[in-house]
């Protein structure tokens, strides 16, 4: 996948209780797509997931879905995709997405999500990339796992240099920016 960006979305695949939530979605896709990098996630069509990439895709952005088998009946529809991988398992979704990943956008979402962003931030703490990862703090939703990790630190079990693997952005359209590099 050579060329433009490849942003990962690390999403939920529902939709939350807040309308911010399904919102930020959308304007993420679309600022993906209206910045020219290609979007790489879940294969979802529901929640977060099918809002990001239905909206990269009217944007007219590239979208690649990454569904493992398990997950096929459930999601992974070709219509909110240009491109769908087929994986095995979970755990190979989580390598090709990373391994086509030029950074991280992670929005609201339940335990995979976390399970996704906090796999790719302990690989980053173990030196195996530097890829950004910036989080939307679509009202205050991550609010609690960032004093989590502060916590952390405080208490000796994660050095503050931790911290520095991720930026916190509260709009899509930043969190783009800062994604590629490129904060304006």
């Amino acid at each position: 996948m050579q060329g433009k960006s490849t942003i990962c979305v690390y999403c939920g695949s529902s939709p939350g209780k807040d309308d911010a939530y399904i919102d930020a979605a959308t304007a993420l896709g679309q600022t993906i797509a209206g910045r020219g990098a290609r979007l790489i996630y879940g294969a979802g069509d529901n929640g977060l997931m099918g809002a990001t990439a239905r909206a990269a895709l009217a944007a007219g952005g590239e979208v690649i879905g990454v569904v493992p088998h398990v997950l096929a009946g459930m999601e992974g529809r070709t219509d909110v995709n240009t491109t769908l991988i087929r994986t095995e398992t979970m755990h190979e979704r989580k390598k090709v997405m990373f391994a086509n990943a030029d950074a991280f956008i992670v929005l609201p979402g339940g335990p995979g999500t976390l399970d996704e962003t906090i796999e790719t931030l302990t690989w980053r703490q173990l030196g195996l990339h530097e890829k950004p990862l910036v989080f939307v703090d679509t009202k205050g939703y991550w609010t609690r796992l960032l004093d989590l990790f502060a916590h952390f630190a405080d208490q000796g079990f994660m050095n503050a240099r931790f911290n520095g693997f991720y930026s916190v952005a509260k709009t899509p359209e930043e969190a783009v920016a800062l994604a590629l590099g490129d904060p304006r």
